[in-house]
């Protein structure tokens, strides 16, 4: 029971927001008493903090999958680009936003547990793309790394990128065209060309 409330509770969440649904609206789409609910989640907090991290877990999981059966670190990066899209192709309420503001020290938590995936996952397909001639041999791994955390952190901020102006799948592809184009050997950059080309078409 308590798996089926965090994956309603994920949809909802993650369609109407965090703030606007309530113990009740949960309750009520799943059939439940709000009681049944209580007896796996003290309050509402607890709630969102473990839907919170049961999708970052299940995201970290098929990135690992992918990054065991990619061709190259380019072809990695584009597959975890479609994996996370289709992920949170139902985001309709900047829930990332909302966690900021309503829960704060569950924002905090996942973006440190978040940093710390992504850098250990940049940094081995960098260390990668370094031996199979596909990235440039002198880039700075660890340096790259926290700055491909920080672009991608960063494009997600509306106040920089309202989404009025830019949609979230041209704002992730066109930055992961920018930071590939940074570090690709000539190698790599055919590699690239051929997603590029079929991003266009």
């Amino acid at each position: 029971m308590r798996d089926k409330i965090i994956h309603k509770a994920s949809e909802l969440f993650l369609t109407l927001g965090f703030k606007s649904v309530t113990m009740d609206d949960i309750a009520s789409q799943m059939g439940i008493s709000k009681k049944t609910i209580y007896v796996h989640f003290s309050n509402k907090t607890k709630l969102v903090e473990a839907v919170t991290f049961t999708l970052f877990e299940n995201i970290c999981d098929g990135i690992d999958c992918i990054c065991l059966q990619a061709k190259n670190p380019i072809e990695e990066l584009y597959d975890i680009k479609m994996f996370v899209m289709e992920h949170l192709k139902n985001e309709q309420a900047s829930p990332i936003f909302q966690l900021k503001k309503y829960y704060p020290s569950i924002h905090d938590a996942l973006k440190s547990k978040q940093f710390e995936k992504m850098h250990e996952s940049v940094s081995e397909s960098l260390t990668k793309g370094i031996k199979t001639e596909v990235f440039r041999p002198n880039i700075d791994v660890e340096f790259i790394a926290r700055l491909y955390f920080n672009g991608m952190t960063g494009i997600k901020d509306e106040a920089i990128f309202p989404r009025d102006k830019f949609d979230m799948q041209y704002l992730i592809e066109n930055f992961l065209e920018y930071h590939l184009r940074a570090i690709v050997t000539e190698k790599g950059f055919k590699i690239l060309n051929q997603f590029i080309t079929k991003n266009q078409s």
